[in-house]
């Protein structure tokens, strides 16, 4: 079995192949059973385990994974991360192991790749100018990967430490990239065409009033039901999109605006399935705002493995 590290995971990835590889995925017949959460008793907070299974019956290229994560609150006092993800691969002939990759890693470009599979049917085609709000580990990989499906001329970071915002341009714009921080949210949300979000927000950052006309709305952060990274009037005047049906019950925003009753169900256009099958249409009008809630998949993590795999062996 080999082991696959994070530098090796980012060599053999591109968002162009990813994209495609997440495409096929929710156009394929990839299962996905329910996530594992399990409480682990510790002294002080208690710890989480989490298990994400996923495997595909196509016969040319069967294979079954599984993401484990495990949450430890208190590892920061060790000078530890909270957070250690690990995915198992396996051949879905015979279950071999074939290889433990990197999870965190794994992670970020698999739900950039998702946000930006999902803007191909969302933005508009002539979309140049974009927000990022929170400057994270998943901020450089989602602007990267809305840059690979749009023609993005202008990245504009926003973050709650300014200095962080300016940090993440710097580095960006060393890549070639056309970043820059900025103070204030509200105004570079005005202008912008793409806005995305991936933030631990406990109350809306976006306003509905700041969209304009044609906006593009990509909320990724806010992962449980005491989160807001938009408000309601955002998911009011957008037509809404989500990843897989769990984001009408898990995450922030969406689920929260159903829990209370600002939006309808039947206010929610579609998820990746339907975009990537062809049962819904995505955007339908140029002054059309849309939004996409994701709150992340096995069958994404899957893809990503595959992909990886595929690119290690073809080397």
């Amino acid at each position: 079995m080999r082991v696959v590290s994070a530098a090796e995971i980012d060599d053999a990835l591109s968002f162009a192949t990813l994209i495609e590889a997440l495409e096929r995925a929710f156009r394929g017949d990839v299962v996905v059973p329910h996530r594992h959460h399990h409480e682990i008793a510790r002294p002080g907070s208690p710890a989480t385990l989490l298990l994400m299974p996923a495997w595909t019956g196509a016969a040319s290229e069967a294979h079954v994974g599984v993401k484990v994560v495990s949450v430890y609150p208190e590892n920061a006092a060790r000078s530890l991360p909270s957070v250690f993800g690990t995915y198992l691969l396996m051949d879905g002939a015979t279950g071999e192991p074939l290889a433990a990759l990197d999870g965190t890693r794994l992670t970020v470009w698999r739900t950039a790749a998702a946000s930006a599979l999902a803007a191909r049917s969302l933005a508009r085609e002539d979309a140049t100018r974009m927000v990022m709000v929170g400057a994270g580990a998943l901020a450089p990989f989602l602007i990267r990967a809305h840059a690979g499906v749009r023609p993005i001329r202008q990245v504009r970071i926003w973050n709650h430490r300014a200095e962080k915002a300016r940090t993440l341009a710097a580095e960006l714009s060393r890549e070639g990239l056309p970043a820059e921080a900025v103070e204030e949210l509200e105004p570079a949300v005005r202008e912008a065409d793409v806005v995305s979000c991936a933030t631990l927000s406990t109350a809306p950052l976006v306003r509905g009033a700041w969209l304009k006309a044609g906006a593009h709305l990509d909320l990724v952060g806010a992962f449980n039901l005491k989160m807001r990274e938009a408000d309601d009037e955002a998911l009011a005047r957008a037509s809404v999109y989500i990843d897989t049906d769990a984001a009408r019950s898990e995450g922030g925003d969406v689920a929260v605006g159903l829990r209370s009753g600002a939006i309808a169900s039947e206010h929610i256009r579609g998820d990746l399935f339907d975009l990537c099958r062809g049962r819904v249409a995505g955007r339908t009008a140029l002054g059309e705002i849309t939004l996409f809630k994701s709150v992340g998949s096995a069958i994404e993590d899957l893809a990503a493995a595959m992909a990886v795999w595929r690119a290690l062996g073809e080397r």
